[in-house]
């Protein structure tokens, strides 16, 4: 595994709609208030950082799970997210120029994977067993924001990465896209 080049950490505040803390090396960065509707869906969040642009993830209109968008307060769109399937376990995040992929961690163990097609593993966010602290861990280059938003979807969907998933190939040259799935 490679060398992680940031590290960030959560803590959880409330149960109906939740306050995500989020903390880097250099102190707290932010907060995510999560607001669901009367019947427990989540609809949409709201990333507030100590310093920097509000970013809005939006509950896009469909049946599909995982299905958001993520954009600043000033309406540009930032990337989204589409679960292709009620039983599969894999999440396609699209940001216009890149497809990247969230992937349950093999082996029994809690946690999701955020691959890219050519370079692998980008990140990783591991959660405690509830799911009230969580650690995220940035091996290459990418986007705070993009992380954010890998770290929102795979927040609620945690238990669904503790049984492991299918082998994949993250190195590979040909790991398929969102275009190609």
């Amino acid at each position: 595994m490679p060398q992680a080049i940031a590290t960030y950490t959560t803590r959880v505040r409330g149960l109906w709609n939740t306050r995500h803390e989020i903390s880097g090396s250099e102190g707290r960065l932010g907060t995510l208030t999560v607001e669901r509707d009367a019947k427990g869906m989540i609809r949409r969040a709201r990333y507030v950082p100590e310093k920097g642009e509000v970013l809005e993830l939006r509950r896009d209109p469909g049946l599909l799970r995982s299905q958001f968008s993520l954009w600043t307060e000033s309406r540009e769109w930032l990337g989204s997210a589409l679960r292709w399937s009620f039983v599969a376990r894999e999440i396609a995040l699209s940001t216009g120029s890149k497809p990247y992929r969230l992937v349950p961690l093999p082996g029994f163990r809690p946690g999701w994977r955020m691959v890219a097609p050519k370079t692998g593993e980008m990140a990783r966010i591991v959660p405690s067993i509830l799911a009230r602290k969580s650690r995220i861990e940035v091996f290459r280059r990418v986007d705070f924001e993009l992380v954010l938003f890998a770290y929102f979807l795979s927040w609620q969907v945690h238990l669904e990465s503790v049984w492991p998933g299918r082998r994949v190939d993250v190195e590979a040259e040909n790991m398929p896209t969102v275009s190609s799935a």
